[in-house]
């Protein structure tokens, strides 16, 4: 069983249910890969959705990554990616698939240079934090490009427009 829990560790903005919204955009994504039965196996398999502000991810990137910067959204996999197949079969009681970390400011500057609401570049970003947690990634133009199609698709299950579209 999937379980998405949300932190708001400042206020985000836009009245919107964003556990709900969190779980939603996990699911999406999720249910678009390989691992699409994690959502209903017998495990508690959960994410953990940190909504915070853009001082915090710079210290994660930093601490992290080595980029001393902000950044939209990092994804922390806690399970191997040889490992994900077989965790539907898993007797474990919980399995911690991962963590997504969203930055406030850096967020809402990008909503607003798109012209779109921070809640729909915000789920875009969890859709693309997900598919991150369960291995995929944006290293080539391959990877990428499959990796946006993915992110197309369920943001388009979810109401939400292609995010790409004006790059096409």
């Amino acid at each position: 069983m999937l379980s998405v829990e949300t932190h708001a560790a400042t206020p985000w903005p836009d009245p919107l249910d964003w556990e709900l919204r969190a779980g939603e955009a996990v699911a999406a994504a999720l249910a678009l890969t390989p691992y699409a039965e994690l959502a209903d196996a017998a495990p508690l398999v959960e994410v953990s959705v940190r909504l915070t502000d853009d001082a915090e991810v710079h210290t994660l990137n930093r601490d992290f990554r080595d980029k001393d910067k902000p950044t939209n959204v990092l994804s922390f996999p806690q399970v191997q990616e040889d490992l994900l197949e077989s965790l539907a079969n898993s007797d474990d009681g919980e399995i911690l698939l991962g963590d997504i970390v969203l930055a406030r400011e850096t967020c809402a500057r990008e909503a607003e240079e798109k012209g779109i609401s921070i809640a729909d570049h915000a789920t875009h970003l969890i859709v693309h934090g997900t598919l991150h947690l369960v291995g995929y990634d944006h290293m080539d133009d391959h990877a990428a490009a499959a990796m946006e199609a993915l992110e197309v698709k369920a943001l388009a299950s979810l109401g939400i427009a292609n995010p790409y579209a004006e790059l096409d």
